[in-house]
């Protein structure tokens, strides 16, 4: 499975979880703390969704595809890496 080397940035003052869902089964997920970065490979038409803590549980806040979150050096590389 080919993939590609992703950056997201929190840059809200609260932890998000981020669960990436691809293709093959693929997921995984992480506790992203404010203002932190977190690098992470996954495969091309992945689709990543971030959550956040609210009164109710759980509150979806944003749904973004892998392909935005690519760093530059990766962008337009055949086979994502």
């Amino acid at each position: 499975m080919t993939t590609g080397t992703c950056v997201y940035r929190n840059t809200s003052s609260q932890m998000v979880i981020l669960r990436c869902v691809g293709p093959e089964a693929f997921f995984q997920e992480k506790v992203v703390f404010p203002f932190e970065d977190w690098l992470f490979r996954c495969p091309p038409h992945s689709r990543v969704d971030i959550w956040t803590h609210g009164l109710t549980g759980a509150e979806p806040l944003d749904s973004i595809n892998a392909e935005d979150l690519l760093l530059p050096a990766e962008v337009g590389t055949p086979g994502g890496g």
